[in-house]
């Protein structure tokens, strides 16, 4: 496994489990949150929750620091118990929430500082922090705008050294050279054998951070796969002009469909390793082919099929 290779897991020799669920199941009255969700995530690994939004990604992470009870099954952070050692778990993770809140009040500075003292230390942490990416601590949080708050929720989330990093769409209101030094720090930390629990639906994100991901739709983990073996199912388009007009009986072979064929040229789909259809296409009157990289959104998109809900 690739993420194991150059890193030494913060908890000893062995490589363990820095999240596990067992059966967790939350409702919402009639409503589901996630059902029957057993989840396990390695010491010093980025682990992707992919799922749209209403998929049920921040029912878990609720759950895992305890800001839900569960309907049944459990949950364990560094092998506490969610429920009854909650306190213990916060405390070894940073976390940054889909709905951050904040004392309008204080400067950013004294924020963190307040929340600062429920750890160890952590304080001139921060100051690195927020300066890598452009946050003025100084400033009164009601100042803030959407991004210089998520800004503090991440410069808060770190600032401490976690043992394991809990993030729910951590990205939302970043500007893009922001996200960049974020996604680098994000690597740094896993390199230094902290674990990060990384909720997203931005496919590209979990592509670029990821070492595994687990889908979730409608509440249920569908699929854990390592991000190699995701390359592997991959899917992309391919759009192929001959010289002569297409049919769709040109292109039949396994892993490819044909999504549509006007006069010269064919829009393909084509699933896992490319080789056969390369050497089919070598017997064809080819005249140009345009074959981009894979688009994560077409990968998964039978996983994402009818979804809906609240998340």
């Amino acid at each position: 496994m690739l993420w194991l290779q150059g890193r030494t897991p913060i908890w000893g020799n062995a490589v363990g489990n820095a999240i596990e669920t067992r059966g967790l199941t939350k409702y919402y009255g009639k409503s589901r949150g996630v059902v029957g969700l057993d989840l396990e995530v390695r010491e010093g690994e980025v682990f992707g929750f992919l799922g749209p939004n209403g998929a049920g990604k921040t029912t878990t992470i609720r759950l895992l620091l305890n800001l839900l009870q569960p309907t049944s099954g459990s949950a364990s952070v560094l092998g506490k118990d969610a429920a009854a050692e909650s306190l213990a778990v916060r405390r070894a993770c940073g976390v940054v929430s889909s709905d951050s809140a904040f004392y309008e009040s204080l400067s950013g500075r004294a924020h963190l500082a307040l929340m600062q003292s429920h750890h160890n230390g952590g304080e001139h942490r921060g100051d690195e922090i927020a300066e890598r990416i452009g946050l003025d601590l100084d400033r009164p949080v009601k100042h803030y705008s959407h991004g210089n708050r998520q800004k503090l929720a991440i410069v808060q989330a770190l600032a401490h050294s976690p043992q394991v990093l809990i993030l729910d769409e951590p990205t939302s209101g970043l500007d893009p050279l922001v996200q960049q030094e974020f996604f680098r720090m994000l690597l740094e930390e896993r390199d230094r054998g902290v674990t990060v629990f990384f909720s997203s639906h931005v496919l590209s994100e979990v592509d670029r951070l990821c070492d595994r991901v687990g889908i979730i739709r409608d509440g249920v983990l569908v699929a854990t796969l390592d991000v190699e073996e995701l390359h592997r199912q991959q899917v992309r388009r391919m759009e192929v002009t001959l010289s002569r007009d297409t049919t769709p009986e040109d292109f039949v072979l396994h892993g490819v469909t044909v999504v549509g064929c006007e006069g010269r040229r064919a829009e393909l789909q084509v699933a896992g390793h490319v080789g056969a259809l390369i050497g089919h296409l070598s017997t064809l009157p080819i005249e140009d082919v345009v074959f981009p990289e894979a688009s994560m959104e077409d990968t998964f998109t039978r996983f994402y099929a009818d979804d809906g809900g609240e998340a």
